[in-house]
Parts: structure tokens; C-alpha cells; sequence
């Protein structure tokens, strides 16, 4: 019987030789017809639904999605392949030697002893990383990509801000920016310009997204959670009407308020 290593080196080269057939001259046209930007909205789908499967605790279900998730990078280094760029053992490569270089408590002589130090190190390194490439020297956020969903690129660029000091000092500043910005909108809410909304609203995301960095909850899981929540909330009110063949849209909204707050009331009394 083959061992745990074995076995998963086995699997994943089978998956590799499947996707090179599927990519053949006499292969699948579907598949023959991809390249590197139609593909791409394929692996934005799979990552959210590996998010969705963990949201869920579906286990089978991640198991799953996260062989159609390592399916995306086998695609991508296959193409790259045929163009004679690199190869998937060149990507496994660079994230093998990355992680053993970014890991120094681990690997050699370093010393981390908290989450924090880790993070320090980790973006120390990947400064020094940056500095010795003999390409053209870029600003601190230019790496980060553009084409992010805009609440991860917040993220994204408002750590890296933080990390050379630009940066709030405690959450109750960033709350007093969120005031600040709060009465801001207001004003452009009163003002009734579409265009100074957007500003002020987008001004007022950002803040949050800072607030959220500040006490170490991740702004993305936090929404998804609040989703969850307003899904189940919300799916109680219909089955609640339709159990007495009404519709939601004849419904008064203060009716709607009163069995909302029920499905709110039956989730804490069941954590009891």
C-alpha cells in the first residue's frame, strides 16, 4: 500500500497528465479553446465556492471543490507549458523554496515566538525579496493587483500602508474616523449628488476595512457571515407565510419586522 506521500504525488501527476490529454491536438475542444484570461472567471467561481463550502461545514463538498480549486493552477501551468513559459513543477518549486525561505523559526536559525513576529519576519523578507529583483523599482502598493474584488484590495494595500507606519494608533481613532466619515455621507446624502455618495460611501467602506484590521476580524468572512444570517432570517419569514399561502409582497413590512425578529429570537434561544 502506498504511503500518504506517495499516494498524494501519484494523484496530483495523474491529474496533471489528465489535464495535457484534455489539452492534446486530439483532445477536448472545449478545453483546447481555453486560455489564460477565459479561464479566469472559472477560478474566481471555484474560490468562492471552497469559501462557501467551509461556510457551510460541508466537508464532502470542500473536498471536492478543492480538487476543482488546484484543477485552476494544473489549467494555467499546462497552458504555460505549451507556450514553453514554465511548468507546474517549476510553480511547485517556487512556492516549496518560498515557504522554507519565509519560515526561518522553522527551517534555520530564526526566532518567532508570537502570530505577530511571524507576520514581521514573513513581511521583512518579502521586502528584501522585492529589493534584490533588478526589475524597474516600484511603489509600495503596485503589486498589489488591481483587479481584486474591491474589498480585498482594501485590505490588501491598507496592511501594506500600515506595515511602513502609516497607520491609525488604537481602534478608537478609526472610530472616530468612522463618525467623521458617517457625518461626511450625510452630508453628500443631503446634498443629493450621486457622485459625491459614491465618494463619501466608498470613503466610509474603507474606514471599516481598517476598523476590521485593527481587531483582526477579516472583513470578507464577517459580510459572508451576515449573509448567512439574513438568508436564514429571511427564508423564515417566507416559509412562514407560505405556510399560510400569503406573499411576501402583500405582506405589511411591520409583519415582516415581527416574524424577522422570531427567526432572531429562535437562533439564541437554541445556543442556550
Amino acid at each position: 500500500m502506498e504511503d500518504a506521500p506517495q499516494a498524494t504525488g501519484a494523484g496530483f501527476q495523474r491529474l496533471v497528465e489528465i489535464m495535457a490529454r484534455l489539452r492534446a491536438p486530439d483532445g477536448c475542444p472545449w478545453d483546447r479553446e481555453q486560455t489564460f484570461d477565459s479561464i479566469k472567471k472559472y477560478t474566481l467561481e471555484e474560490t468562492y465556492e471552497v469559501l462557501d463550502a467551509i461556510d457551510r461545514r460541508d466537508w464532502d463538498d470542500l473536498r471536492d471543490e478543492l480538487g476543482d480549486f488546484l484543477l485552476q493552477a494544473v489549467f494555467y501551468a499546462q497552458m504555460a507549458s505549451e507556450e514553453k513559459l514554465f511548468d507546474i513543477n517549476g510553480s511547485l518549486d517556487a512556492i516549496n523554496e518560498k515557504l522554507v525561505r519565509r519560515h526561518p523559526h522553522i527551517f534555520a536559525d530564526g526566532d518567532a515566538k508570537t502570530e505577530a513576529d511571524v507576520k514581521k519576519r514573513w513581511d521583512e523578507i518579502k521586502a528584501q525579496e522585492r529589493a534584490g529583483k533588478t526589475e524597474k523599482p516600484q511603489g509600495l502598493l503596485a503589486t498589489v493587483p488591481r483587479a481584486l474584488p474591491a474589498l480585498v484590495e482594501a485590505q490588501q494595500i491598507t496592511s501594506r500602508a500600515a506595515g511602513v507606519g502609516f497607520d491609525w494608533r488604537n481602534p478608537e481613532e478609526v472610530l472616530e474616523k468612522l463618525n467623521e466619515e458617517l457625518a461626511e455621507f450625510d452630508v453628500a446624502r443631503k446634498s443629493a449628488s450621486q457622485s459625491e455618495m459614491e465618494d463619501e460611501l466608498g470613503d466610509l467602506l474603507f474606514v471599516i476595512v481598517n476598523l476590521a484590521r485593527f481587531v483582526k476580524v477579516d472583513p470578507e468572512q464577517a459580510l459572508r457571515r451576515t449573509n448567512t444570517k439574513f438568508r436564514s432570517r429571511f427564508g423564515y419569514i417566507e416559509q412562514r407565510l407560505g405556510d399560510q399561502n400569503r406573499k411576501l409582497s402583500d405582506t405589511p413590512v411591520e409583519e415582516m419586522e415581527q416574524l424577522w425578529q422570531e427567526a432572531k429570537n429562535q437562533k439564541s434561544q437554541s445556543k442556550l
